[in-house]
């Protein structure tokens, strides 16, 4: 009988400490609707049948409602996949915006996003995401665009919940839909002096999470981030972002490597692009599959069920990694 409750008991603890296969999909989030052979093989074996990609943003331009970088296609772009259209909305938008704006606010993204559909004859469903960093100061606007969207399209709205917004949800509030996006990156400011991982740090972003099992929104589903890039600082400590670099790209006879995710530049010259001077150190942040290991397990013994959806679909992104 001891031998068995033995057994029992570590049959559960290997159980509690095994990682599911999640169903997985990706975000798209290029202006341009284009798909290489490796972003296309790896679509193709996404177990989700949706692409999540972003039509456009919006900002509010000299007091006025713009949407910025309309997403274009390409003739080639084929994929069995449905198209999940999202919105990204700047928080700036909502600031002091009256209800008459909140409603014409839903009716252009609602008419913008029909008319990319119809134009690239693009097979969508019933739903629309809305991917917006809202603040307790936006939260009630914000939260009755959500609203008005629903009312004027007649689908079903999501959208994104970013850490804070979790962890300090008496104050940001609750989004009135009925399934959200956790945005499992950003957990701090690339651009502020620091030894953590920008994209993820896992013991920041547990700490957030600590209690998402009381989060009121039981339908959830997880983004995780599998993109890079390279933080320059330069002489005056300033800092800027050089997007999809990894750490074989510190591999140039013009780099001193500090360790192995840094260098110190020894020539002044063009690198991926940008013209950067003798003494600008280049830092890498990419996420490992250990680290993303790390948060499913976390996350599932808080949240029952989840897919993935992966932040973004980009070949230097997919390519050699395993789902």
């Amino acid at each position: 009988m001891k031998i068995l409750k033995i057994l029992w008991v570590l049959f559960f603890i290997v159980s509690c400490s095994k990682k599911e296969d999640h169903l997985y999909t990706f975000y798209y989030w290029k202006t341009n609707l284009k798909l290489d052979k490796d972003e296309k093989k790896a679509l193709d074996r996404a177990t989700v049948p949706y692409l999540y990609t972003r039509f456009f943003d919006v900002d509010k331009v000299d007091g006025k409602f713009q949407p910025v970088a309309v997403i274009t296609k390409d003739q080639s772009f084929q994929t069995d996949k449905e198209i999940v259209p999202t919105v990204f909305v700047t928080n700036q938008t909502l600031l002091n915006i009256s209800s008459e704006e909140i409603k014409f606010l839903a009716e252009s993204i609602y008419h913008l996003v029909q008319k990319k559909t119809d134009e690239y004859h693009l097979k969508t469903g019933n739903e629309i995401q809305i991917d917006c960093d809202w603040t307790a100061g936006t939260r009630n606007d914000y939260f009755r665009f959500l609203k008005e969207l629903k009312r004027v399209s007649g689908k079903e709205i999501t959208c994104t919940l970013r850490l804070h917004q979790v962890k300090d949800k008496k104050q940001t509030g609750i989004p009135p839909v009925e399934k959200v996006y956790l945005m499992c990156y950003s957990t701090s400011s690339p651009l502020e002096k620091s030894d953590k991982n920008s994209i993820l740090d896992v013991a920041v972003l547990k700490s957030y999470l600590s209690k998402i099992e009381e989060y009121p929104i039981k339908n959830i589903e997880v983004a995780l981030p599998i993109y890079s890039w390279g933080i320059v600082t330069n002489h005056l400590e300033k800092h800027r972002l050089i997007n999809a670099l990894s750490e074989k790209d510190l591999n140039n006879p013009n780099f001193k490597k500090i360790n192995e995710n840094e260098a110190e530049i020894l020539k002044d010259g063009f690198y991926f692009g940008n013209y950067l001077n003798k003494g600008f150190r280049i830092k890498i942040e990419e996420i490992s599959t250990e680290q993303l290991e790390d948060v499913i397990l976390f996350l599932q013994k808080k949240i029952p069920h989840f897919n993935i959806i992966y932040y973004q679909l980009d070949s230097k992104f997919v390519f050699d990694r395993k789902f």
